[in-house]
């Protein structure tokens, strides 16, 4: 997490200031400007064809040697982390998103960022695999459990939310956003 010490802006030295109910926050007496600190935000895509009731997993060696992961990238400015998630799938599996359905937040303290979960829509077919992934492979949800890192694990997560909403065709709360494309 970027936590700043010299205000972006002018360059001045930060000091910490009383920020309301934010505690101590880096402080600029030039701009006088809050400086909160920032991180990362990622998107992570279960790719699942629900006709076929099968979901993608990616092997990935810079991420795992051990563990299957899904689909995930950060987000480019200006982006929405809903074209993000099409991207990357389309990148990374070369295949098109048809609807995403987000499925929560996830703060992932190991590399102090916020990843943004979806399920992404897509039709079965061969991969066509970007350089950075490894193998790919079709599998049962179920089976993609056994695979990924498990729970708590982020990607075992969101396929866990799959498992048990792959029967819904309406959100039940406003924090499962279903998105066309």
């Amino acid at each position: 997490m970027m936590e700043f010490r010299y205000c972006p802006h002018c360059g001045s030295k930060t000091v910490p200031r009383e920020i309301g109910d934010e505690g101590l926050v880096p402080w600029c007496t030039t701009c006088e400007l809050p400086l909160f600190p920032m991180f990362s935000t990622c998107i992570i895509a279960l790719a699942a064809d629900s006709r076929a009731g099968e979901v993608a997993l990616l092997r990935q060696r810079y991420i795992s040697a051990q563990y299957h992961n899904l689909v995930s990238g950060y987000m480019k400015p200006g982006e929405s982390a809903e074209e993000c998630a099409a991207r990357e799938v389309e990148e990374e599996l070369g295949l098109k998103v048809g609807g995403l359905t987000m499925t929560g937040t996830y703060w992932f303290g190991k590399k102090d960022m916020l990843m943004v979960g979806f399920i992404a829509e897509v039709a079965k077919q061969d991969f066509h695999l970007s350089g950075e992934v490894d193998q790919a492979l079709w599998v049962p949800p179920e089976r993609a459990l056994e695979l990924l890192h498990p729970y708590p694990a982020i990607s075992h997560r969101v396929t866990q939310y799959y498992i048990g909403h792959r029967d819904q065709s309406v959100p039940a709360t406003l924090s499962e956003r279903r998105i066309s494309l």
